[in-house]
């Protein structure tokens, strides 16, 4: 706990000038935040301040470990405590899929996840779809089920990190999200927090990323697992494409039936790849294996023999979750209508505006336009072609699943996609490469 006794508005000011901030001052600043002594908009002007001016290596350094001090931290024996974080993306579900793969496999998963943020979704929304399931667990009973389990997912609670908790809420609706510094802190302070020995980190890129460009993907990965060594952490980070969709689902229902069906062997290419290739890492860097080839065969087989689909089954059942949703998709929250967007011409698919995506099913009430909204859990997308894929004028390239009273709102999207998402080809084009860079 620091003692000093700084002014809010000099900090604010110097750094809005691209002044650097000393360690003890931004300690100051977060602690006090923290502890209701500055206000939200008094946050929200130094957080704005830090994405336009950057910060350097001791002022990430800094919040960090503000943020990470700001609540308890917890420890676990061994070296096969191991999670996974996604900087988001649209349809990234992953989390759903490799951390049973994982689980089952003999690595421990202490998951404590997000909401969405900006125009992503968060993995704790998600999992909320099936009914009963609960993200609040208190620490005790997160510990006692990591040791027990071996998989735990909740969400943030308010003693890890409550510094990143608050912060987060307010970067959601300040349009602060997309920045290295405040991403690595966000990060970091949660995984060093909840006790992991080792991290699997999944950076996007691409349009529907915070990361647009690979080179901002390597940046925040280099800052991440620099971050990871200074706490003597195993790390690893893959770039990967969030050009398109990860999967067809878009949409918290939409998406647990399709990690489920995934888990059951029948999930599309793209989804299913990354997910085995990330949850072979968390096996490798686990020591459960001696190679990342070995576990690469490990975690498939873990599909293959339908014991991650049991350990998904046993995660519901543990939090409360109904677990007929396996085998009953009917009893999630279910869209009534579904509007189907047409292909207006031949040719080949080249690029969707990703983001805006996330942001047409925001305007469908599947995602937050302020922190108190209610996420409804039945609306969605689903995608019929990707990037390169041939179509014919007439074919389905994207259903809208709404509700009978938003017919107007879905046509709207249908209208917004055609326009201003969709970008056909008359030439052929290249199908996305999903992993392009591996960081250790």
């Amino acid at each position: 706990m620091t003692k000093e006794n700084f002014q809010v508005y000099p900090l604010i000011d110097r750094k809005k000038k691209g002044e650097k901030l000393e360690p003890q001052e931004i300690k100051w600043f977060i602690q006090s935040y923290t502890d209701k002594k500055i206000e939200d908009y008094q946050m929200s002007a130094m957080l704005m301040a830090m994405f336009i001016q950057g910060m350097d290596v001791s002022e990430t350094a800094a919040l960090t470990d503000a943020m990470l001090e700001s609540g308890e931290q917890l420890k676990f024996p061994g070296k096969n405590v191991i999670d996974k974080h996604s900087t988001g993306g649209i349809g990234d579900k992953a989390s759903f899929i490799l951390a049973p793969i994982a689980s089952a496999a003999g690595v421990k998963v202490p998951m404590i996840a997000g909401r969405g943020l900006g125009h992503t979704g968060g993995t704790v929304d998600k999992i909320e779809a099936i009914k009963g399931f609960n993200t609040a667990l208190d620490l005790k009973v997160f510990q006692e089920k990591l040791n027990k389990e071996g998989l735990v997912l909740i969400g943030q609670t308010p003693d890890i990190a409550p510094a990143d908790r608050l912060i987060y809420a307010l970067r959601d609706v300040t349009a602060t999200i997309d920045s290295i510094p405040l991403i690595t802190a966000s990060i970091m302070s949660k995984k060093l927090a909840e006790g992991a020995n080792g991290i699997v980190f999944d950076i996007k890129t691409g349009t529907g990323a915070f990361m647009r460009s690979t080179k901002e993907a390597r940046a925040l990965g280099k800052s991440l697992i620099a971050t990871s060594k200074r706490f003597k952490k195993k790390a690893v980070a893959l770039i990967t494409d969030m050009n398109q969709p990860l999967g067809n689902a878009v949409g918290h229902s939409n998406e647990i039936i399709e990690s489920i069906e995934t888990l059951k062997g029948n999930g599309p290419k793209d989804l299913t790849d990354l997910s085995i290739i990330l949850a072979a890492h968390m096996i490798h860097i686990g020591g459960v294996e001696k190679t990342f080839e070995k576990s690469l065969k490990k975690a498939r087989l873990m599909v293959d023999s339908g014991k991650a689909l049991a350990e998904f089954r046993k995660l519901l059942v543990s939090q409360g979750g109904d677990d007929r949703v396996i085998d009953d998709y009917s009893l999630l929250p279910q869209a009534t209508e579904v509007t189907k967007v047409l292909a207006q011409k031949n040719g080949h698919i080249k690029m969707f505006q990703n983001d805006q995506i996330g942001l047409l099913l925001i305007e469908l009430g599947g995602g937050r336009k302020s922190k108190a909204d209610k996420i409804d859990h039945a609306v969605g997308f689903y995608f019929k072609k990707k990037i390169g894929d041939h179509v014919k004028k007439g074919d389905v390239i994207f259903e809208i699943h709404h509700h009978a009273h938003q017919k107007d709102i879905a046509d709207k999207i249908k209208n917004t996609f055609l326009k201003e998402v969709l970008v056909m080809s008359s030439l052929k084009v290249k199908t996305p490469k999903l992993i392009l860079e591996l960081l250790s």
